[in-house]
């Protein structure tokens, strides 16, 4: 239910474009592993990924969300699995996402753990993985996708007052925003190796998407000149690319 109204809120907010590598590809029981920046950048993944693969991933997402009312009651039809932080019950999220592996759904998770303490609203890499991504792998055997997200701060950043304002002038600012989905990986059974060689990928992945939105942080891909403000979903030379649309908004095609 939260990935079909996520496809269907998301392109009120922003601009959204994905792209993805030649390869990409979500197998069932696949593992989704996304940087964190904002807390709205779940429903950009969760609209690029039903919109563009028909994707609906069980999410690992904080425990305090199934306290809000109304919500935790479709998180958990959703088979949704809560992550209880900084607690002696944060592993158990490691097995409720072995079981749905295990019974073919994919699972999308945030190695980072955390959305990054910043105030503005510019990209930055993601920050270090924690080690429940490659000890989940290693458990289940389970390939990994990295997905690269960008944009999701320019709808909401900061403290609460600017969230606040972000998200209601977001549907008349209508920002750029991009998702991009890369190869997937085998990742080997050590888990600092693992997690470096997740790591890496997320933030091709990310930079990709950052690219795309012309955000200095990602730096230029090689060859490339000053982009300066970049129009919405510039992709980069050898990958695919759809706009995400919703009624009454245009095209968003270069």
């Amino acid at each position: 239910m939260l990935s079909r109204l996520a496809s269907r809120l998301v392109p009120f907010f922003g601009r959204l474009t994905v792209t993805a590598d030649p390869d990409a590809r979500i197998e069932p029981g696949s593992i989704i592993v996304v940087n964190h920046t904002s807390l709205a950048d779940p429903a950009l993944v969760l609209a690029a990924l039903r919109r563009r693969l028909a994707v609906e991933p069980v999410l690992l997402a904080a425990a305090g969300l199934w306290r809000v009312p109304g919500l935790g009651a479709a998180l958990s039809r959703d088979g949704y699995v809560p992550v209880h932080r900084n607690t002696a019950h944060a592993s158990a999220a490691l097995d409720g996402a072995a079981v749905a592996l295990a019974s073919g759904r994919p699972v999308m998770l945030y190695a980072e753990g955390r959305i990054p303490p910043r105030r503005e609203a510019a990209e930055a890499p993601p920050q270090e993985f924690r080690t429940g991504l490659a000890r989940l792998a290693r458990a289940t055997g389970a390939p990994v996708v990295p997905v690269g997200q960008a944009g999701a701060r320019r709808i909401t950043s900061g403290g609460t007052v600017k969230q606040l304002a972000g998200v209601l002038t977001a549907p008349v600012r209508r920002p750029c925003l991009h998702v991009h989905i890369g190869a997937p990986l085998r990742l080997p059974d050590d888990v600092p190796a693992a997690t470096a060689l997740a790591h890496g990928a997320v933030t091709e992945a990310w930079r990709t998407a950052a690219r795309a939105l012309g955000e200095p942080a990602a730096g230029r891909a090689p060859g490339e000149t000053d982009p300066g403000e970049a129009a919405c979903g510039r992709a980069a030379a050898g990958v695919r690319r759809w706009p995400v649309r919703g009624r009454g908004h245009r095209r968003t095609e270069a």
